[in-house]
């Protein structure tokens, strides 16, 4: 090899070459980000539009149908589906995965533009958004009263300093998307009419509307123009106060005597109604271990890193703790950063002490500390060296690759042992350091060669794989083949280099019979001693369960295959799944009430639920969210609850699930469609399936008897259907 003789005719050279790698591999350790899966973009696009107080049927034909007409001529869709729900029509436009996530959505967009004309004045203006599993919120905040410092302040002023100075805190974070108060009640000015008012001077709703419409605005005019000066006329006409609301004239009613020409009387608002600064209706709402709070829950851009906006976020709330207001707390509830930590921190420590043991077998194996030293620095070198790879192709530091490096911990040191072992056997023969490194390299080259292009061609493969799965591995791949490589070359050239400067005299005392034991012989010397005398013991037994190997060979051959059947049969008891479940010490659950059931209803619903919860050992706290996020309408409610650090309870999340259904089957009112863990991905269940049809009665009446059969599964749990009872209606 041209590069080993580079190395041992330079030495420096070659050092340095480590040194550079070494530290261009850290520079690029402290820029990689951390996270628990590789950044994936999945081509798919949501359009979301709202059709306020339409029922489903007509959401689908105004609305949904246009939709679907107008996307279906976009290029490389792979699946259209749509649902319709009261006031919302929701449609997924999932693409091949190898069209560009960005760029499907910018078709999506000049589509909806196109069909945006043929909607109803009524229906909103669409949003398009790209689906990423890591929108979900990353973290949240909940806003509660103090009254142990100050008087507490009202809903509507907790609600205003949240939105003004908390909200705007935060959205100022590097990296923060979003950020959406949730459980808030906003300062409203209600005008209430007086229905015998208004037949009295004959004025109707709509012309109070009107009225106040038209006349609370600030419009511009045009401008006056002179000689000396031009001057910009505009209409000032916001109200100020809420008395101002009271004061605006509605209609002006003729008071004259018939015939006569009467003066018109103006009737103002406040004739006809009563205005109240008050409060506005609440739409969503959050509970903190059974008391309503102020959620505030941050979701962060695209492409951005969790645990950086999460520290960023966690930096903020410390720096404004001095401000607070008197009354007022922040409680932080969700993080979304905690269980990327623990799964990353969990895997860094396994990788650490894989190499550890691996250095610690070698030793025992070679009986050398400096022949130990030698093979094991390829270890470190090759591990950092691969994250200067990592940097360049733009991966991340998440479990996929840190599994990776830890799979090959072992590989990464094979090379170096054959060719350490190599050279002490040419030293052992009488050469010189120096010829016995160039020798022994140059005679193992092609074996080692051969070796690391096969592991190699295993492995490269599955970074280039198809479908969901070779995104999620195409990091896993590339990290292991630049890993082995990176010790294949440092077994070629920093191996000979220094087993040609730093020669161990050890090799050939070893050999040397009758010498004075040292220190290391009678300490060290006897582990390794009873090691080598333990591994020459198991070779005699390998040996002899060869040689009866070579003479029953149809029983050898036999036993081969029958140990093979048996694990193709065994295959299918092994469970399938595409994340594995982790233990982060928290879990969630989700019901709904009856159908038309109001937000108060579901709020007590969900303080029953919330009490049950916390009744368990296990539970730390509890936070509820109506109306919110995933579960959109006020008979949905979702449920946080985190548990204690698992060291500290005797149960697991699944263990609490089961115990958790049990008993919230007791509580009447409620349907639950989810207990326990999420997956980690889509955050969708296990098992989904679709019933289509043209006829929307049949559907539904298919769904109910499918549900009827399939409750009966075994191990099922948790059935939910899209469809639902009709709402109230009132028909006029």
């Amino acid at each position: 090899m041209w590069f080993t003789r580079v190395s041992l005719q330079n030495p420096v050279f070659a050092t340095m070459v480590m040194l550079a790698i070494v530290v261009l591999g850290l520079f690029s350790y402290q820029r990689l980000k951390v996270d628990q899966f590789p950044n994936i973009d999945f081509p798919v696009v949501v359009v979301i539009a709202e059709y306020p107080g339409a029922a489903p049927e007509i959401v689908e034909s105004e609305v949904t149908k246009k939709i679907e007409e107008g996307v279906n001529s976009i290029a490389g869709i792979n699946a259209l589906t749509s649902r319709s729900y009261e006031s919302q029509s929701v449609v997924v436009i999932e693409f091949q995965l190898h069209v560009d996530g960005r760029k499907a959505a910018e078709d999506v967009r000049e589509k909806i533009a196109a069909v945006r004309p043929n909607f109803r004045t009524e229906v909103k203006e669409p949003r398009v958004l790209r689906f990423d599993p890591s929108s979900r919120a990353v973290w949240s905040l909940a806003v509660l009263p103090d009254p142990s410092k100050a008087k507490a302040m009202s809903a509507v002023e907790l609600t205003n300093w949240s939105d003004q100075v908390l909200k705007k805190r935060l959205e100022n974070v590097r990296g923060v998307g979003s950020v959406t108060l949730v459980g808030g009640t906003k300062r409203e000015i209600n005008i209430y009419l007086n229905p015998q008012a208004m037949e009295a001077l004959g004025i109707t709703a709509d012309q109070v509307v009107a009225a106040v419409r038209n006349e609370n605005q600030d419009l511009p005019v045009g401008a006056i123009r002179s000689l000396a000066q031009e001057r910009v006329v505009q209409i000032d006409a916001r109200m100020q106060r809420p008395e101002d609301f009271g004061r605006i004239i509605v209609a002006r009613k003729g008071a004259g005597a018939a015939g006569q020409a009467g003066r018109d009387v103006a009737v103002r608002v406040d004739q006809v109604a009563r205005v109240a600064d008050g409060a506005q209706e609440i739409d969503s709402l959050a509970l903190y271990n059974g008391e309503r709070t102020l959620l505030l829950t941050v979701q962060k851009s695209q492409d951005e890193n969790t645990i950086q906006v999460v520290d960023g976020l966690a930096k903020a709330i410390g720096e404004m703790k001095a401000q607070l207001p008197p009354g007022v707390r922040l409680e932080p509830i969700l993080d979304g950063s905690r269980p990327i930590r623990v799964a990353v921190e969990n895997v860094r420590r396994t990788l650490i002490e894989g190499a550890l043991l691996t250095v610690l077998i070698v030793f025992l194996f070679l009986n050398s500390w400096r022949s130990t030293v030698i093979t094991g620095l390829t270890l470190p070198i090759s591990i950092i060296g691969t994250f200067l790879f990592m940097n360049l192709f733009g991966f991340t530091i998440n479990m996929i690759t840190l599994m990776a490096l830890s799979l090959c911990v072992g590989l990464l040191i094979d090379d170096a042992i054959v060719v350490r072992e190599n050279i002490v056997r040419h030293v052992q023969m009488g050469k010189t350091p120096y010829q016995a490194s160039l020798d022994g390299t140059q005679e193992i080259g092609l074996a080692v060669l051969a070796t690391t292009f096969s592991i190699v061609a295993v492995f490269l493969p599955i970074g280039f794989m198809g479908g969901i799965i070779g995104k999620f591995f195409h990091e896993f791949g590339v990290t292991i083949v630049a890993a082995v490589l990176i010790s294949m070359f440092v077994s070629f050239t920093l191996d000979p280099m220094l087993s040609s400067i730093w020669h161990d005299p050890e090799i050939l005392r070893q050999a040397q019979d009758g010498r004075k034991k040292s220190f290391y012989d009678r300490s060290i010397g006897r582990v390794t001693g009873w090691f080598d005398r333990a591994t020459e013991s198991m070779a005699q037994a390998y040996q002899g369960i060869l040689r009866w190997s070579l003479v029953h060979r149809l029983a050898t051959v036999l036993l081969a295959v029958a140990v093979f059947a048996s694990s193709v049969v065994m295959v299918p008891l092994l469970g399938t799944e595409f994340v594995p479940k982790a233990d982060y010490s928290e879990t969630s659950l989700s019901f709904y009430t009856p159908v038309g059931s109001s937000l108060e209803v579901t709020e007590a619903k969900a303080r029953q639920v919330e009490a049950i919860v916390r009744e368990f050992p296990e539970a730390r706290y509890t936070l509820s969210t109506v109306n919110t996020g995933n579960a959109q309408g006020k008979i949905y409610a979702s449920v946080y609850v985190r548990l204690v650090d698992r060291k500290d309870r005797s149960r697991s999340v699944d263990q609490l699930s089961g115990a958790l259904r049990e008993r919230l089957q007791q509580v009447p009112g409620i349907t639950i469609t989810h207990v326990g863990l999420t997956d980690a991905v889509g955050g969708n269940k296990q098992v989904e399936f679709s019933l289509q049809g043209p006829d929307l009665k049949e559907l539904e009446r298919l769904a109910r008897l499918v549900m009827e059969n399939v409750r009966t599964v075994p191990g099922l749990v948790d059935l939910d259907s899209s469809v639902k009872p009709d709402k109230p209606v009132i028909d006029i």
